[in-house]
């Protein structure tokens, strides 16, 4: 798609999220008005127009986000290291103190058993 086709693309999308959001705000707003009408209705009438300008900031954000990302492309590149990276071995936790808690003492005692059949497998 040409860039300018792809801009009237957005354009139109933006256009017609707008349109289509401020006639549900006017939808709400004549519930409102109506007899059986609520607050809740009148909340709608003010969230509406903001889900019909959403689309247009999300392509504003979007296109800001690429013109920053194409002016740091240096800063983008992770460094060449020549040197391989070791991860260090993890280290083996060391047993809480014993407080005589006998129940606390077999339920870890059955979890180091689930963590060894879970490395062997």
């Amino acid at each position: 798609m040409s860039p300018l086709g792809r801009r009237l693309a957005i354009v139109a999308t933006c256009l017609v999220s707008l349109a289509l959001c401020c006639g549900l705000a006017w939808w709400q707003w004549d519930r409102f008005m109506s007899a059986s009408g609520t607050f809740q209705n009148l909340g709608y009438v003010l969230q509406w127009p903001l889900f019909g300008l959403f689309p247009a900031f999300m392509f504003w954000r979007i296109k800001k986000l690429r013109e920053r990302e194409q002016a740091e492309p240096a800063a983008a590149e992770p460094p060449a290291r020549e040197a391989a990276v070791t991860v260090p071995a993890p280290r083996r936790a060391t047993p809480p103190p014993a407080d005589g808690d006998d129940e606390l003492a077999a339920y870890n005692r059955y979890l180091r058993e689930l963590n060894a059949r879970d490395q062997q497998s």
